[in-house]
C-alpha cells in the first residue's frame, strides 16, 4: 500500500523512528540499522511496508530498499514474522548477513539476539539460493561475489579467522584493491 514516506524525522529509537509528513506522524518499526542511518531533524526516505492482520497493523521502515527486499523475503519465512526479522537484519550489517546466510554460516546466525540455531537452519535452507546468486559485496551498485572475495574469505578463514570477520575484512578490503592475493594481504593488514 506505501511504498514509501518523504519527511522530517522528528523522534527515534533503537526500534521506532518517526516521520512527520504533512502534518502526520508515521510511526515506523525499524532496524538498529536503519534507525543509526537517519538523525532527528533531517529529511529522509523510508521505504515502508505495511504489515496488516486480523488483530494488528504495523508500518516498518527501511532506509535502504535492499533492506526492505530481504525483510520481505524473511517474513515469507514460516514462523518469522515482522518483529523477529528486524532483529535479524539488526544482527549484523546487510553484507554480513547476506554472506551467513549464503554461505550457510549457522554459527554467525546462531549469534543474533532471539535467534536460534534451528531457526538459523530454517533461515538457510530457505534463502541460500536467492541470496548466493544476488549477494553483493562491493559498493552500493554492488556485483556478484566474484571468485576472488569467496577464495579470500577461504584463505582468511583456513588461517584460524572467523567467517565474520574474515567477510568483514575481505568487505573492507575490496573497496580498496583488487585480485585475490591483495584482497588477502590487505585484510590481513586490517586485521592485525
Amino acid at each position: 500500500m506505501y511504498s514509501y514516506i518523504c519527511g522530517k524525522v522528528v523522534d527515534k529509537n533503537l526500534s521506532c523512528i518517526v516521520v512527520e509528513n504533512n502534518g502526520i506522524g508515521y510511526e515506523l518499526g525499524v532496524s538498529e540499522n536503519t534507525s543509526s542511518m537517519v538523525n532527528v531533524g533531517e529529511y529522509v526516505k523510508i521505504y515502508t511496508y505495511l504489515y496488516v492482520r486480523e488483530d494488528t497493523m504495523a508500518l516498518y521502515g527501511f532506509a535502504r530498499s535492499e533492506e526492505k527486499n530481504i525483510f520481505m523475503k524473511l517474513i515469507e519465512i514460516s514462523g518469522i514474522g515482522p518483529k523477529m526479522a528486524l532483529q535479524i537484519l539488526s544482527g549484523y550489517d546487510l553484507k554480513t548477513l547476506l554472506m551467513a546466510i549464503a554461505t550457510g554460516d549457522v554459527k554467525t546466525l546462531a549469534k543474533i539476539k532471539g535467534l536460534g540455531k534451528k531457526t538459523a537452519e530454517l533461515l538457510i535452507v530457505n534463502l541460500r539460493e536467492s541470496f548466493s546468486s544476488d549477494i553483493s559485496l562491493g559498493t552500493e551498485a554492488g556485483g556478484l561475489v566474484s571468485d576472488d572475495v569467496s577464495d579470500a574469505v577461504a584463505a582468511l578463514e583456513s588461517l584460524g579467522i572467523s567467517k565474520v570477520d574474515a567477510v568483514k575484512a575481505v568487505n573492507e578490503a575490496t573497496k580498496h584493491v583488487e585480485g585475490v592475493e591483495n584482497i588477502i594481504a590487505y585484510a590481513l593488514k586490517g586485521l592485525l
